[in-house]
């Protein structure tokens, strides 16, 4: 249990391209408001103080682009900066960090905190595992963020629809922590489907409440093939060859992830109906993952995507007791090579990968580059 303990608090829970991504036809938004977990934290967790001695906040992570760190968990940039970069805006500073002086060149803001949960705090000490929350900042906090944020922006119901009307709202990815934390202290994956539908719920809802206070654009992110990460392929690893899939992944697990984004979409399905003057778009995180899990090398891994390649040692370069960042642990020389970063998160390179095929259309539903005309 004080393992695993510990593994929750360290939690932060293809080819290379030397283009960024852009196009001719970049994304045409404004502004830029995220919402979710350490997949998209910029720096949230960092500023609120929950840890004080965060790896994160040290290199190796953000040694590829930033050259520093800045409170991602990754070597370098997320999905949403690729966003923000394709869109032709600054990368977005966390909410935390955000001054009233920067609002007369507002271009948006990051509300993600890293080890955040869909469902609220409570949930998961009426559960009895509170103890193991990273962080009390769920989605609804960052919803509360973003309402006391609003009044700076607009004030009347016509020019907060002007305002958003050309902004992108990015929900997500958030639930896999919902997930993770029940998981990593001994929930069996019988126990943890009856709070999928509960976790799509609280997705959706918080949907519907951007939608209510202006929003028009929104991208809801699926989650990762978790049967995929070095994390879950050592702490439940099999002798049974016949619980892997021909890649390796642990079949139960991604079946686990499968069964959440399909109720996700579902769920969204129903918004869509609710609010036809609204476009809802799914991000499917799982397939755009699950191409270059299936065919590393034709991606550029030369490194492979189920071994980290920050870590301790062990068959996936996951160790517990050296974790990414830790005494004992080192950083692969080309973390380009590898899709793994840290057991638990990707690289830089595996995140471009994942924008890439949302900026143009391949993972999204309906297409993301044609949202806006």
């Amino acid at each position: 249990m004080k393992m695993l303990f510990t593994l929750i608090l360290s939690f932060c829970l293809i080819f290379y391209f030397n283009v960024e991504i852009v196009s001719t036809s970049p994304l045409q938004y404004d502004s830029i408001f995220n919402f979710g977990d350490s997949l998209s934290d910029t720096g949230n967790f960092l500023l609120s103080g929950a840890m004080a001695f965060p790896v994160i906040a040290q290199l190796p992570y953000g040694e590829t682009f930033f050259r520093h760190a800045t409170g991602r968990c990754s070597d370098g940039r997320l999905v949403v900066d690729f966003i923000s970069e394709a869109s032709g805006l600054p990368h977005l500073p966390p909410y935390l960090a955000l001054r009233k002086d920067q609002l007369h060149s507002f271009h948006g803001v990051n509300f993600a905190v890293a080890g955040a949960t869909a469902l609220d705090a409570k949930f998961f000490y009426d559960q009895s595992i509170g103890k193991v929350l990273w962080t009390n900042d769920s989605l609804s906090v960052q919803l509360g963020w973003f309402k006391q944020l609003k009044s700076s922006l607009c004030t009347t119901k016509q020019e907060c629809d002007n305002y958003f009307k050309k902004s992108l709202f990015l929900v997500g990815e958030i639930g896999g922590n919902d997930y993770n934390y029940a998981y990593f202290v001994g929930g069996s994956i019988k126990q943890l489907r009856a709070s999928v539908p509960l976790v799509v719920e609280a997705i959706t809802k918080a949907t519907s409440f951007l939608i209510e206070e202006g929003a028009v654009e929104l991208l809801v992110p699926g989650n990762f093939p978790i049967g995929c990460s070095a994390v879950y392929l050592t702490l439940f690893g099999s002798p049974n060859k016949t619980e892997y899939d021909r890649n390796g992944c642990l079949k139960a697990y991604n079946a686990f992830s499968k069964n959440h984004n399909y109720q996700l979409k579902r769920a969204l399905d129903m918004l869509r109906q609710k609010y036809p003057h609204a476009r809802i778009i799914y991000a499917d995180y799982y397939g755009a993952a699950m191409r270059f899990i299936h065919a590393p090398r034709h991606h550029g891994f030369t490194g492979g995507t189920l071994t980290a390649c920050c870590g301790g040692g062990g068959p996936y370069n996951f160790n517990n007791s050296a974790r990414c960042g830790h005494i004992g642990s080192r950083a692969c020389s080309n973390p380009s090579s590898h899709a793994n970063w840290d057991g638990i998160h990707l690289t830089e390179a595996a995140y471009r990968y994942v924008a890439m095929g949302l900026v143009n259309g391949t993972f999204t539903t309906p297409p993301l580059r044609s949202s806006l005309k």
